[in-house]
């Protein structure tokens, strides 16, 4: 079975009553755990994304004091579970500002929590990896938003 391109979804859901495209959304929700965080996030969560970022940052927080500092192999896996994580939330919000704030907070708290970067070349690589993504997306702003956010990446 091919899919259908969006565009020609578009046109089909825009025809549809609303109670089938209700629906449709449920069971769409039903198939995959991240279609329903999807959904959970548009519907509950999007019209506060102050909030939606804080509660972000306090998982964070969470997760990064649980990391098994023993063996440097559980750090990465770790800290690769946590940007795994933190993309996903990136791409339900779909904004740039919001990404480059997740991302400054991760490699600030990344540097405070006193796992050794740099003795590491994967959690190296994946720090300046990070730096990368922060710079590129910053790119894409408007000046006064770059000038701001520059100016905490060098702080870093």
């Amino acid at each position: 079975m091919k899919a259908a391109s969006v565009h020609e979804l578009k046109q089909e859901l825009s025809n549809l009553p609303q109670a089938q495209l209700a629906e449709l959304c449920i069971r769409l929700a039903k198939f995959k755990k991240e279609n329903k965080e999807l959904l959970t996030y548009l519907l509950f969560e999007a019209f506060d994304e102050n909030a939606f970022v804080e509660n972000i940052k306090a998982d964070m927080l969470q997760q990064f004091s649980e990391i098994n500092t023993s063996n440097l192999y559980f750090v990465k896996k770790s800290l690769r579970k946590i940007l795994r994580l933190l993309n996903k939330f990136i791409r339900y919000t779909g904004s740039a500002e919001i990404e480059v704030r997740l991302l400054l907070f991760f490699c600030t708290t990344l540097k405070n929590s006193g796992i050794p970067v740099e003795k590491n070349p994967v959690i190296k690589n994946m720090y300046q990896n990070q730096e990368k993504k922060i710079r590129k997306t910053i790119a894409g702003m408007h000046e006064d938003l770059q000038y701001e956010y520059i100016n905490a990446l060098t702080q870093l």
